[in-house]
């Protein structure tokens, strides 16, 4: 492995501290109001500036969100061209670099303490869509230990806040689940720690789909080029981010739950109300003057933050099969979970169809995916569309899987049906989705230039700085051109 040189945004403050530098750090007039108006105003810059808000709702710790919001700022962050961007976070989910622990007096996140306290009352958390019900921790990393193992795993899961110490808190079928569940067996809480505020390269590592027991943290500290600070969480033994700006130290309780929900998640749509797990918090503990971090759900930055890592993982694992796969693209048009762009240099007929079935096991909330040529951009939409449009015919191109396992957050599958009257589908049938393969790759062998895409010798090359002529005017009554002073 390459060991790349030690990151620059070691925390969330340098990050934006240069975000600010560089004109995409907006600060708002202090007292935004925490429900609704914070997360209008965060929704209104999305993509074009992070936002910070001093004293949103009266509170004297201020919020910022949006600051991952775009591809290219992601890559910038991680020292890499966006052409780089997925093999560099491949190259750090392959070689994870062991965490540094430093005791508690050293660790930043630790330097107020406060317990027996009400998050709401602590922590400026917003209530971000019309029908939430309530605030919503939405930029919190989970941090909890494998019972069985000791190992870590750090995932992001919405939280609500609904009463003094205690939260409810979703978890799909994954790792923090299996844990969970795990506990439950020996009817011991899962002891967790909730991390509001890091940096980047770790916002990012928290979502790698990574194999059980394989710590996320230490995937941060390779994307960071060297070992991730972290410290000992002061009521369990949680190591978290020592550099964190807010961590919640608490327990989630083995067979009690209580309702969570609505809330406006990624696929643009409100999941329901249902029981869910709950968080008892027992401490509260930050650096001080904290940043508290929200993400504006279902917005580039929540999309981002889950497309990026997944596509890495998912190029990985196509290209141990398939060495002719060059690139995928998870779009934003497919809420970066659902709609897979697929690119292979195509040397059998047939292959398109393999690379589909393969692309559906890699990740159960894949439910579309488009395999195209490699004279086709597949981080261009409109470019996939015209491969469908142009080398894609349903009669003999496309692949139906009905009855398969898919996202228990798409509205389109058995969320949202009625299994009785006032009660949600049980949980080992939700998410029960059709998936769809299209083969938009043109024959491998065609007549002539038949499937050739056109091309105009020189359009990638032509230097247009050098042959625009800045100062010059037409007159459109002679059709002279007139040169001058080359204008401002």
């Amino acid at each position: 492995m390459t060991t790349s040189a030690p990151a620059l945004f070691t925390d969330l403050r340098r990050w934006l501290a240069h975000l600010s530098d560089t004109g995409r750090l907006a600060v708002i007039h202090e007292g935004v109001k925490l429900e609704h108006q914070l997360a209008a105003i965060a929704k209104r810059l999305d993509g074009r500036q992070a936002v910070y808000f001093p004293r949103p709702g009266g509170h004297d710790m201020p919020v910022v969100s949006g600051f991952m919001s775009r591809r290219g700022w992601i890559a910038e962050a991680m020292g890499v061209t966006e052409s780089q961007l997925l093999q560099r976070f491949r190259q750090a989910a392959e070689n994870p670099l062991p965490w540094r622990e430093v005791p508690t007096g050293e660790a930043l996140c630790q330097q107020v303490v406060q317990k027996s306290v009400d998050p709401r009352e602590v922590l400026p958390i917003p209530t971000h869509s019309e029908h939430d019900n309530g605030p919503y921790i939405t930029a919190g990393l989970v941090i909890a230990r494998n019972p069985k193992t000791g190992a870590q795993n750090v995932s992001i899961n919405r939280i609500q806040v609904h009463s003094k110490e205690r939260m409810a808190i979703l978890m799909l079928p994954r790792h923090l689940w299996a844990f969970y569940k795990e506990a439950e067996a020996r009817q011991q809480p899962l002891d967790v720690a909730v991390v509001i505020g890091v940096d980047p390269l770790t916002l990012l590592a928290s979502q790698a789909i990574a194999p059980l027991d394989c710590d996320e943290l230490e995937i941060a500290g390779a994307l960071h080029g060297a070992p991730l600070r972290v410290v000992k969480c002061l009521t369990n033994d949680v190591r978290v981010p020592a550099d964190a700006e807010v961590v919640i130290e608490g327990r989630i309780l083995p067979g009690v739950k209580e309702l969570e929900g609505p809330f406006g998640e990624f696929p643009k749509y409100y999941s329901a109300r249902e029981h869910r797990e709950v968080i008892q918090v027992d401490a509260i503990t930050h650096r001080r003057d904290p940043v508290f971090h929200t993400i504006v759900p279902a917005e580039m930055e929540h999309l981002l933050l889950g497309s990026i890592p997944r596509e890495a993982t998912l190029l990985a694992h196509l290209q141990r099969s398939f060495p002719n796969v060059l690139d995928v693209h998870l779009s934003i048009g497919g809420v970066g979970r659902y709609h897979l762009f697929v690119k292979i240099r195509k040397t059998h007929e047939g292959q398109p169809k393999n690379v589909i079935c393969a692309a559906f096991g890699a990740h159960y909330d894949i439910k579309q995916v488009v395999v195209v040529d490699d004279d086709v951009e597949v981080h261009d939409p409109l470019q996939v569309e015209w491969a469908v449009a142009t080398r894609f015919q349903a009669d003999r191109d496309l692949v139906v899987i009905a009855g398969a396992q898919g996202s228990v957050l798409d509205p389109s599958t058995t969320v949202g049906q009625e299994f009785g009257e006032n009660s949600a589908p049980p949980s080992h049938v939700q998410g029960i989705s059709a998936k769809m393969g299209l083969d938009a790759t043109k024959p491998v062998v065609y007549h002539e230039h038949v499937f050739t895409k056109v091309r105009v010798p020189g359009e990638d090359t032509e230097d247009l700085d050098a042959l625009i002529d800045t100062s010059a005017r037409v007159n459109f009554d002679t059709g002279k051109v007139q040169r001058g002073p080359q204008s401002a």
